[in-house]
């Protein structure tokens, strides 16, 4: 992928993919996020790592609460409501049928989660090592990338925001009952010719969607591109009569959600970010608190490089922020432009580090991240979405100002 992006003289194709709210790893996902959330209502401060596991009848919550307020009903609060949690969120996107894949009103429950260490928590709250007392520190060491470009107008990569927004389109149209026949678990792909960096056509379009039993292969197939896949992709312009559809390609997906594939928190990262046109640190976001700068920092990377290229310093950005776990600042900050930059790299990596706070408090306070906005995050991308602080262009003018 590297050759190919630092050539933008060459011609390729390159593919994205996107799951649905009802795929299992994404349930799982916004179980762990809508946990998040609700501690983050009971305690702003609170520390939280929430994995969740489902498969057929049965979900399972585990992982680490650690909250700051002293309050002692707080984690008997949470241990008694984490299960009505997990069983909204399956009955939201649509699980309440054995037969579909799960039912959010009987599945079988288990709650493992626990306090978080005391030797993490000292760390990040500032009573750690002395040279850094009354800091907040990293919740974890690692790197984290953030990506943009100018290929659409979120300026997100074309494959992975048309495999989201085909997604989107179908769950509107399963939950508002005009399609009836469609059920939670979905996958997208998108593949996409360049020449160089700009997108020239979409070469192949891949649906694979789970529907009820009385329902024929080519009813299914006629109706996904005609209903969902034309109304998307052909506003782009990218759709020519070379175009290949591939609809449910097995020939049937009846069995699906817990009850075909077992699910588990994290394990979509690529699908959460750049649909792999970016790099990734290899850190999962879903069920971590923003002192996990696994999340917060990813999301804080993808702040920078957007606003780097809404400035038009660079048609493509990618920034890398690293950090070591109780620390209070970044270790490195990294800002790649892949050959594309309008003035010297040197200069935005520099501007980048007079405009932005990249400690771990300073993420936090920037994009105002103590709030219960995750669960909204945990299907379709976390980026590309208008609606999360990470996405403003609010930096422009300080980032051209601090270039000259």
């Amino acid at each position: 992928m590297s050759s190919i992006l630092s050539n933008n003289q060459k011609h390729y194709l390159f593919t994205s993919e996107s799951v649905g709210e009802g795929h299992p790893d994404k349930l799982c996902d916004q179980i762990s996020d809508a946990i998040l959330d609700r501690c983050l209502e009971l305690d702003p401060n609170a520390h939280v790592a929430c994995e969740s596991f489902a498969t057929t009848n049965f979900v399972l919550n585990g992982g680490e609460i650690g909250f700051q307020n002293p309050d002692p009903k707080l984690p008997e609060i949470i241990a008694k409501e984490a299960e009505g949690i997990a069983r909204k969120v399956a009955l939201e996107i649509g699980y309440n049928a054995p037969e579909i894949g799960l039912d959010g009103n009987t599945f079988e429950y288990m709650n493992r989660l626990h306090a978080q260490s005391a030797d993490i928590n000292q760390g990040v709250v500032g009573k750690g090592l002395d040279e850094y007392e009354g800091k907040q520190g990293a919740g974890d060491q690692g790197m984290m990338f953030g990506f943009a470009c100018n290929e659409t107008p979120e300026l997100m990569p074309a494959p992975v925001m048309y495999s989201h927004k085909l997604l989107l389109k179908a769950t509107e149209l399963r939950k508002s009952g005009k399609i009836k026949w469609l059920r939670p678990d979905a996958k997208s792909q998108v593949t996409v010719e360049y020449d160089g960096f700009k997108p020239v056509r979409i070469d192949t379009v891949v649906i694979s969607h789970q529907h009820s039993e009385d329902v024929d292969h080519e009813t299914i197939k006629n109706t996904i591109i005609n209903e969902i896949i034309k109304p998307v992709l052909e506003p782009t312009n990218l759709l020519d009569k070379d175009t290949k559809f591939f609809i449910n390609p097995t020939g049937r997906f009846v069995i699906g959600g817990p009850d075909g594939d077992s699910g588990l928190t994290g394990r979509k990262i690529i699908v959460d970010t750049y649909g792999g046109m970016g790099r990734h640190g290899g850190g999962a976001f879903s069920g971590k608190d923003p002192s996990k700068v696994d999340r917060s920092a990813a999301y804080m990377a993808r702040y920078i490089a957007k606003n780097i290229v809404a400035a038009e310093l660079a048609d493509r950005a990618e920034v890398e922020l690293a950090y070591a776990i109780g620390v209070p600042f970044p270790v490195s900050i990294m800002v790649e432009t892949f050959g594309t930059e309008k003035v010297e790299r040197s200069k935005i990596e520099d501007a980048v580090k007079k405009v932005f706070d990249c400690t771990p408090s300073g993420i936090v306070e920037t994009l105002n991240l103590k709030r219960p906005i995750y669960r909204q995050t945990a299907a379709y991308g976390h980026f590309g979405r208008p609606e999360f602080p990470w996405e403003q262009t609010d930096k422009v003018e300080e980032l051209k100002k601090a270039v000259k």
